[in-house]
């Protein structure tokens, strides 16, 4: 079964059944349904023309379910509707699928999982297992958003920046159950370059792939974090470094600057450099300034904080630190390792140990607790 073909031509019976009046709601219904039947019948005899073998059973099962609701006199009739058989229309709607499931009225788990629906061919029961929440729970936020954007014109002009949004909202759920939703988010934004040139969709494209490059090295066997420094880099995916420059650099000599264009520079310098020791520091410093200036996050200030450390010394990104809210995410964590570098072993512990305490996940907070239980055991001795 080629799963991947399945996925790819999603979008598009998707767009062609919107087209012809179906609501966006029973139309995703009843691509489903023939993704099942695809499934099902096409290891036996893969159709001659794939797509157009999906938008007739697709269109059939829409009409089906229509005349069972015969109180809706507008659906009853599309009956008389269908179009004669011929060749499927060869434009894709891909690009307007993307806007649709990233409607500013959807909340961004919603506009997620409506987008991992409906975009990537995902099955509800796929996306549960990823974000490990029960089926049917999945199954009623989909449908929750699904009713939102029916009444959502599909050719109305999209906002890039939500789409973008959301691919990264995928990208960092990183993996979970049986659905790699990293390597997911690689292969829609691919899809959503191929539909619109803009740099900043491959700024994120670029950031994606940077960053993916680094996965196998980013846990210990035991499943423990392993830091940026101490990562084998011979293991990064040189392909994937590679393509996600020549991505970025394509992007930057348009002048058009963009926070994922920032972000992918800075992850391309922590991928250029051999060693750690190497990492041209005071270059990522000047790619926070700009990111600092596009985005007024204080993440990405205490991000910066730490690459002063690192390019001018602790004690000058200990004073960014201490221009920040200590309420910050990792804002203690940032602190220890500081402090660490300083050589004040003893409050790089005591930060370590509170910074645990407050780590969002488990392999954090025991990443953490282990570099305070490592200093400690030092200061004993």
């Amino acid at each position: 079964m080629n799963e991947a073909l399945l996925r790819s031509l999603t979008p598009s019976v998707l767009g062609i059944l919107v087209r012809r009046g179906a609501d966006f709601a029973a139309a995703e219904d009843a691509v489903q349904d023939a993704l099942v039947e695809a499934v099902r019948t096409w290891p036996d005899e893969q159709p001659r023309d794939p797509k157009g073998w999906l938008v007739t059973v697709a269109w059939r099962r829409f009409l089906d379910a229509t005349r069972a609701e015969a109180a809706r006199r507008r659906r009853e009739d599309l009956v008389d509707e269908e179009p004669a058989p011929g060749p499927v229309p060869a434009a894709d709607d891909t690009l307007q699928l993307y806007f649709l499931c990233a409607h500013p009225s959807l909340t961004p788990s919603s506009a997620v999982a409506l987008t991992l629906r409906a975009v990537g061919g995902l099955t509800t029961r796929q996306i549960a297992l990823a974000y490990l929440v029960p089926e049917a729970t999945m199954a009623q936020r989909i449908s929750r958003a699904k009713r939102t954007v029916s009444g959502v014109p599909f050719d109305r002009p999209g906002d890039v920046a939500t789409v973008l949004r959301v691919l990264y909202l995928v990208f960092n759920e990183g993996y979970s159950g049986d659905v790699d939703l990293a390597a997911e988010a690689i292969r829609l934004t691919r899809q959503l370059a191929a539909s619109i040139d803009h740099p900043e969709v491959a700024g994120l494209l670029a950031l994606m792939l940077l960053h993916h490059a680094r996965r196998a090295t980013r846990t210990a066997p035991d499943g423990s974090l392993v830091p940026l420094a101490e990562q084998d880099r011979g293991r990064w995916d040189t392909g994937a470094i590679t393509e996600g420059v020549g991505i970025l650099q394509a992007a930057l000599a348009r002048d058009r600057l963009g926070e994922f264009q920032a972000q992918a520079a800075i992850a391309a310098l922590h991928a250029d450099a051999p060693t750690a020791e190497e990492t041209d520091w005071v270059q990522i410093v000047e790619w926070y300034d700009e990111l600092a200036g596009l985005t007024d996050s204080p993440v990405v200030r205490l991000n910066r904080a730490v690459a002063v450390g690192e390019a001018d010394g602790p004690r000058a990104g200990l004073a960014e630190l201490a221009a920040l809210s200590d309420t910050l995410p990792r804002h203690t964590a940032v602190a220890a390792y500081l402090h660490e570098r300083d050589g004040d072993l003893p409050t790089a512990a005591r930060l370590y140990a509170e910074a645990a305490h407050k780590a969002p996940t488990l392999a954090e907070r025991d990443h953490l607790t282990r570099r305070a239980a490592r200093l400690n055991t030092g200061l004993r001795r």
